[in-house]
């Protein structure tokens, strides 16, 4: 049995799951904000989408190319379960390309602090999709 790591050479199964899994939680339970509003958790979406795009980008460049597509499947999977309005679509887009260019503009060779910033992006995400379906899941 594999020891638990967060190493940014290693992913847990769990974390690439974690956002769909919120977004599942979130989806028809009672904090579901009504057609065409914002829902109450927007703001915790807006950073999990860009965290999303920051690993699509750094995770490859740090020799995870395995997971060259995954990051941007976690995404589509996130916005195909929320199913948001065209304005919400637009914005969490955004964010993931935000997260994306971000870490290019930076880094263009997996440095040790690329590696850390791996490292504080999956726990900053597993921590934060955990708070999103604990708030805002209904059960």
């Amino acid at each position: 049995m594999r020891p638990f790591s967060l190493s940014p050479f290693s992913l847990p199964r769990f974390l690439i799951a974690l956002p769909l899994a919120v977004v599942l939680a979130l989806s028809g339970g009672p904090a579901r904000a009504a057609d065409g509003s914002t829902p109450p958790y927007e703001s915790d979406m807006l950073k999990l989408a860009e965290l999303l795009g920051g690993l699509h980008y750094l995770r490859p460049l740090c020799g995870m190319t395995a997971e060259s597509q995954s990051w941007r499947m976690q995404m589509q999977d996130l916005l195909e379960a929320e199913q948001p309005s065209d304005e919400r679509k637009a914005k969490l887009i955004a964010a993931f390309n935000q997260g994306y260019s971000s870490y290019a503009q930076v880094y263009r060779a997996c440095t040790p602090a690329a590696a850390t910033a791996v490292q504080r992006q999956l726990a900053e995400g597993a921590k934060l999709a955990h708070e999103i379906a604990v708030r805002f899941g209904g059960n």
